[in-house]
């Protein structure tokens, strides 16, 4: 299976299944000489790490990482770094009933086509649990950003109800189990989401991540664009269906003066911007604001209601995948999130000091 590598300069493979014994992320291009151990690792992946509330898979993962190369005398040493994330609550025989039926919405269909095979212990390649090691990854790009760029995801809409901007609590993203800006938002969630887990359903979600402290600059006009990058790192995530950059589509239902990002002279004399539709990138290159990208994510596609199906030998037949499913794959997807926004990011810094550095930007 071809195309598990991501990235330019910064470049990382992932490897490993839902039920296999391990899964990891082999990160190559990393700048020597940064400080680096599991601990500055760990915290991440206990972010992503499922079980932790009920409305999130019941599979219990301790998710921990082991640094296995690329490090000496906790600091990176310019060589891949290799780490490895163990499995240890499989659960296999929960799949039994879909060895020979495809799960509508899923990638069992596709991946039987394509490769004459699959694995359908948990989707196997297509699972999301392959995420822990993009999370993993992006924890080592973050130490190549430093710590003057910040980035945050959180989720705007669940289930079709959005959060009110009014509302905007920073502090109450890891105050509830929905990484959620808007209290009263996660309280109608809760409510929504368990009616939706206890009919055998599931819900869809939209992310959104931001970066601030983003320097202008990066990125490049035409085939290695900033947001066209962004926008393919972000559709790889499992689910994701749709991505948008500042205003994204709603740009669409607006007029220029409206949508154009207005600019004057700031009080040491530079441009600064009036507004941030363009969210943080004009043509591919960043412009110093805040960059801000939107992913929608789909239902879960593994219920326990009953959908029409057929199966390997072409009988037609009805599907209830059992075993342990988000009920709404979004909630563990905002850590996916930050970990591509900073992946990206830190792979185009490093693109713009190998070609621009010299370039007196003030």
């Amino acid at each position: 299976m071809s195309w598990n590598s991501f990235g330019h300069l910064l470049r990382f493979t992932t490897w490993g299944e839902s039920h296999g014994p391990a899964l990891g992320v082999v990160v190559d291009g990393c700048p020597p000489g940064l400080p680096l151990t599991e601990a500055d690792i760990q915290p991440f992946l206990d972010k992503r790490r499922p079980g932790q509330s009920r409305f999130t898979t019941q599979r219990q993962e301790p998710d921990q990482v082991r640094i296995l190369s690329g490090v000496f005398e906790g600091k990176t040493t310019g060589t891949p770094i290799s780490l490895v994330i163990e499995n240890v609550d499989q659960r296999s025989k929960d799949y039994g009933n879909i060895a020979e039926a495809y799960r509508p919405g899923h990638a069992d269909w596709t991946y039987d086509t394509k490769y004459g095979f699959r694995d359908y212990r948990g989707g196997g390649r297509s699972s999301a649990r392959e995420t822990a090691a993009r999370v993993a990854a992006g924890a080592i790009a973050r130490k190549v950003l430093g710590e003057s760029i910040r980035i945050r995801g959180y989720l705007v809409e669940l289930g079709g109800d959005a959060i009110d901007r009014a509302n905007f609590n920073d502090a109450a993203i890891d105050a509830n189990p929905f990484f959620c800006p808007d209290p009263s938002a996660a309280e109608r969630w809760a409510e929504a989401l368990d009616a939706a887990r206890k009919s055998g359903s599931s819900l869809g979600a939209v992310v959104e991540v931001v970066a601030s402290g983003v320097p202008a600059g990066l990125g490049a006009p035409i085939y290695a664009k900033l947001d066209s990058d962004l926008a393919c790192a972000m559709m790889t995530v499992n689910a994701v269906k749709g991505v948008e950059i500042g205003n994204g589509f709603e740009a669409a239902r607006l007029r220029g003066e409206e949508n154009a990002d207005a600019m004057r002279l700031g009080p040491d004399g530079k441009p600064r911007f009036l507004s941030n539709n363009a969210g943080g990138i004009l043509g591919g290159i960043s412009t110093g604001q805040d960059v801000v990208v939107r992913m929608a994510i789909k239902p879960t596609s593994s219920i326990l209601t009953p959908v029409p199906t057929v199966t390997r030998s072409g009988t037609e037949t009805e599907v209830v995948t059992k075993g342990r499913h988000d009920p709404c794959v979004g909630i563990r997807a905002a850590p996916v999130a930050e970990a591509m926004m900073a992946l990206v990011l830190a792979d185009h810094l490093l693109l713009d000091r190998a070609q621009c550095g010299a370039v007196p930007r003030g």
